[in-house]
């Protein structure tokens, strides 16, 4: 029995699928000792496979829900020496990655996995998995502004897809408010405020489709149980 290198790269827990095809195609990945740069080659049980210099092997699926605090990249290594946030997963043996990124001064729940068909399953915009968050911004956004972030706005020469959003307080400093979008985009939620002149005083991400934090405290993580990755995909 065989499975295409693409997802083995992904059952292996390197990188999502999209990734896998990215090392294939530029050479990086050996089976059996011979460079292979076709993402369906089928790849026999007992097969050595390496991306670079590493041998890789399928692994139990692990799935972990981190609460992130400010301050970590969400990356693997960080070549300014920034801490990040594997370095908060302690004991976990396994080799997880993030599934998606939050900024460098954005905390809040993030997920990690082995599972590439999983993250890929989360993050394709075909399934609209949404990601909530609560955003606390410069001044008093009016209504008029917030009707134009509901519909989509112009970031970068695209337009951001519908967003719900909500208002949940105002304070001294400015107001606080719930965004719901189901796109990814690098610092969305910055530039779609930023875009209506009102920019982000603080940003954490709550939920993540139907799972939220809920007491998971600040730098710490749990296990994710089947009903947990049914309430993500689920939203």
């Amino acid at each position: 029995m065989s499975v295409r290198l693409q997802k083995f790269l992904a059952q292996a827990g390197f990188c999502s699928r999209r990734k896998a095809e990215e090392y294939i195609r530029a050479g990086r990945v050996r089976v059996a000792g011979r460079v292979v740069d076709e993402p369906w080659f089928g790849v026999v049980t007992g097969q050595e496979v390496r991306v670079d210099d590493r041998v890789l092997r399928l692994e139990s699926k692990v799935y972990l829900l981190l609460n992130k605090p400010a301050g970590y990249v969400t990356t693997m290594s960080d070549p300014q020496g920034r801490p990040t946030v594997t370095e908060l997963l302690g004991a976990v043996k396994e080799r997880v990655y993030p599934v998606g990124r939050l900024d460098f001064d954005t905390e809040g729940a993030l997920i990690l996995t082995n599972d590439g068909d999983f993250a890929d399953r989360i993050l394709h915009p075909r399934n609209e998995v949404p990601r909530t968050y609560q955003v606390r911004v410069k001044g008093y956004p009016e209504k008029i502004l917030i009707a134009k972030l509901r519909r989509g706005v112009d970031i970068e020469g695209h337009r951001t897809s519908p967003a719900r959003i909500n208002k949940i307080a105002v304070n001294a400093s400015g107001s606080i408010w719930e965004v719901i979008i189901h796109e990814g985009r690098k610092r969305q939620v910055r530039l779609m405020f930023a875009a209506i002149g009102h920019p982000v005083i603080h940003l954490r991400r709550v939920a993540y489709g139907g799972l939220g934090l809920g007491r998971l405290a600040a730098g710490r993580f749990r296990h994710l149980n089947p009903a947990d990755l049914a309430a993500i995909i689920r939203g």
